[in-house]
């Protein structure tokens, strides 16, 4: 197979979600995949081994669920990738969609429950959020509303108890956890203060039970916590092993499945609640994006590593399902980089290609988020680049989740430069020990990595030949003004109030205050109809380097943050790699 045959089928061999199963009808599930060329949701009836394609949208779709009984999935219908729309449902065996009545917004988490209640939550410009209840048979009713960020967390199965995240202290960061019945009626609250978030996970399982499921950060990492809103109980579930942890259910509300990740892979561990033993679950190395118990005991889940694509497991031995078509094509492993930078360790991932024993060619590419990590798992771009010839080198700069809370809030006042300094730092250590080539080293991110990409750019002008940067941020002021009420508030919390609050810090932070300095060719990538980097401020920047006549290209594609259709997948990808080929000799 040719290189680029090779990677290109990376991009098409058909993926799957893992499996997301109704609680009363196990053998009822959804799942998303781009099986049809688009990411899409599916309905998967396990008993009669039979799955539909339940979506079909010339830009795909991005969120489905299906209700406790398994008589329902439910999708979000926006329009071609803004985000903005309204939630469908339709049966589970197929039937005509059935829109939601109201008033269309942006999605801020929605909640099912076995006597058929949704709560959903929705975002609006100048509204803010708003909670509402949606009974069968009976008009919506509004039981909470802010100008703060909020979100549905979970509704218990019973539907009487609903827990919503909120950040009416002003830190979308660190949210807080509020849980009310149906009528409004506060039963707890939970906040442990500045700097120490609670996120809600899941209710119990099992109809009239109280318990939430939850993560805090009292000790300095995301660690799980069971809580009775109604009588105040906690039980902190306190775990020796390094790393961040998340958790679930399983079906009989007496065990967790524990969900570490620690230096970009995973691990699983049941815990009992009664006894509170710990019973490690063997896996193998890499990344498990998602894990879920079966009502068996058995534990599904999606893994996958820097060198192999990924499978849907089950730890009864067998793969759980397979759509057919092409395989994906390996890639090589994954090498773990320590290096000294001015904040503390930092943690970076290196593929190296096969052949060749470098100096190498290189690519930085730097994850978006802030809030998210790269890890070691299989990532069809970074199999691209190495089958280039270049190297891929991957920061987890501070800002990213994986290290601890304090690794995790180090942004503040200099956002931008932070993460920088960091990648800088790996940048001198990669040269020192000849895997990278100083003079053919190429930034590039998507989204916050992207304007991280274009922040490099502008203040790191010496250190890269070429650039290529993803729906980024490229004013944080002009950002400000047109993105999702969401991200207002955590822009808020990242630079600590508004652009009237804190102007200083809005310019010192935005890439456009530093366009003029920019020397190395570069190409921005953008969607049109982006409502979290929107195109205005990309097309501001860009005729700033026009100005100048600054050698740049932008690829414009007809979606949002983001594409989940296949064949513009590879489109872009082949544009990056034709960008670096023209400016980034690849020649040993």
């Amino acid at each position: 197979m040719k290189a680029e045959e090779r990677w290109q089928a990376r991009f098409r061999a058909p993926r799957a979600t893992l499996p997301v199963w109704a609680c009363q009808a196990p053998s009822r599930s959804v799942y998303r995949s781009n099986a049809s060329g688009a990411w899409e949701v599916y309905a998967w009836d396990r008993a009669g081994g039979s799955a539909r394609q339940a979506t079909s949208r010339p830009k795909g779709t991005s969120h489905g669920a299906i209700d406790p009984t398994g008589q329902w999935i439910w999708w979000f219908d926006d329009t071609d990738g803004d985000e903005w729309g309204r939630w469908m449902r339709q049966p589970f065996y197929g039937g005509p969609d059935q829109p939601v009545d109201l008033a269309p917004g942006f999605p801020a988490g929605l909640g099912l429950s076995a006597t058929g209640d949704a709560v959903i939550g929705m975002a609006r410009p100048g509204e803010g959020f708003t909670i509402q209840l949606v009974r069968p048979g009976e008009p919506a009713r509004t039981i909470y509303e802010h100008t703060e960020a909020a979100a549905v967390s979970a509704v218990s199965l019973d539907g009487s108890l609903i827990a919503i995240s909120h950040s009416e202290h002003g830190d979308a960061r660190h949210p807080g956890l509020r849980v009310l019945r149906r009528n409004g009626e506060v039963v707890g609250d939970l906040h442990d203060g500045p700097g120490k978030g609670v996120v809600g996970l899941r209710f119990a399982p099992l109809s009239g039970d109280r318990r939430l499921l939850t993560l805090h950060e009292r000790r300095g990492r995301r660690e799980p916590l069971v809580w009775d809103p109604e009588t105040g109980d906690q039980r902190e579930i306190w775990l020796r092993d390094p790393g961040e942890i998340t958790a679930d259910w399983y079906d009989d509300g007496r065990s967790l499945l524990v969900v570490r990740g620690n230096r970009g892979r995973t691990y699983l561990t049941r815990y009992d609640l009664p006894g509170g033993g710990l019973f490690p679950i063997e896996t193998q190395h890499g990344v498990i994006d998602a894990a879920a118990p079966r009502p068996d005991g058995s534990v599904e889940y999606s893994w996958s590593s820097g060198a192999h694509p990924p499978l849907i497991r089950s730890t009864s031995g067998h793969v759980v399902m397979n759509h057919g078509g092409p395989t994906s094509p390996p890639s090589v492993p994954v090498e773990d980089v320590d290096v000294e930078g001015p904040g503390g360790r930092i943690h970076a991932l290196v593929s190296r290609p096969e052949r060749g024993s470098g100096p190498f060619p290189t690519v930085f590419m730097l994850h978006g988020g802030p809030t998210a990590q790269d890890d070691d798992s299989f990532v069809p771009q970074v199999a691209a680049w190495v089958d280039l010839g270049f190297a891929v080198v991957r920061v987890n700069y501070r800002g990213s989740t994986g290290y601890g809370s304090a690794w995790r809030n180090a942004l503040h006042g200099d956002v931008g430069h932070i993460e920088l300094a960091d990648v800088a730092a790996v940048r001198d250590t990669m040269v020192d020990r000849g895997v990278c080539d100083p003079d053919r080293l190429v930034l590039s991110g998507a989204s916050w990595g992207g304007y991280l990409t274009l922040l490099g750019l502008g203040t790191q002008p010496k250190m890269w030949a070429a650039g290529i940067a993803t729906v980024p941020i490229a004013d944080h002021v002009a950002t400000y003004e047109e993105e999702t009420e969401a991200l207002r508030s955590y822009h808020r919390a990242l630079l600590g109030g508004s652009p009237e609050e804190q102007p200083e810090r809005y310019v010192n932070s935005s890439p456009i205050t530093y366009v003029d300095q920019v020397e190395a060719p570069l190409l921005i990538l953008a969607g049109e109809n982006d409502p979290r980097c929107p195109i205005g401020q990309i097309e501001a920047y860009v005729a700033r380097l026009a100005e100048r006549d600054h050698e740049h290209r932008v690829y414009r594609y007809d979606a949002g943050h983001g594409s989940l259709v296949v064949s513009e997948r590879i489109a872009q990808m082949s544009a990056q790699l034709d960008f670096a080929r023209k400016h980034v000799s690849t020649d040993v």
